[in-house]
């Protein structure tokens, strides 16, 4: 089985959902995009929301969709279903179907992944 080739751009990436995940992508993009001001991308074949550095992704699967953050464990206040561990302090919310998380609390995360990666640094750099 070939793997397809990454999508062009967001809305490419978007376009291509089918089934549940679509609306459900669709939904916590608007909600990211209405919290800050971040550089979207297709990167590593999913989007991923840049603010000084890597802030935050949203990937779709073919059984979830995944919204992580670079710093979520700093996020797990606002949000504990946030599993974190890993590399760069990751965090992330799994989302299978029939699951919502609220507009409101993706953009709270969001806001507080930008004001992270601006007052810390990008999550990436090395130290």
């Amino acid at each position: 089985m070939r793997k397809a080739p990454p999508a062009a751009d967001p809305d490419a990436y978007v376009a291509a959902l089918e089934g549940w995940q679509g609306p459900l992508v669709s939904a916590l993009r608007a909600a990211v995009r209405s919290a800050a001001v971040f550089d979207e991308r297709v990167k590593w074949g999913h989007l991923v929301y840049f603010a000084n550095g890597p802030a935050l992704l949203i990937r779709a699967e073919e059984s979830r969709v995944i919204l992580g953050f670079w710093r979520g464990k700093r996020l797990t206040g606002l949000e504990p279903r946030l599993e974190t561990g890993g590399k760069y302090e990751m965090g992330r919310i799994v989302l299978r179907q029939g699951e919502t998380l609220a507009p409101e609390t993706v953009a709270a995360l969001a806001r507080e992944a930008h004001r992270l990666n601006h007052d810390v640094g990008d999550p990436t750099a090395r130290t």
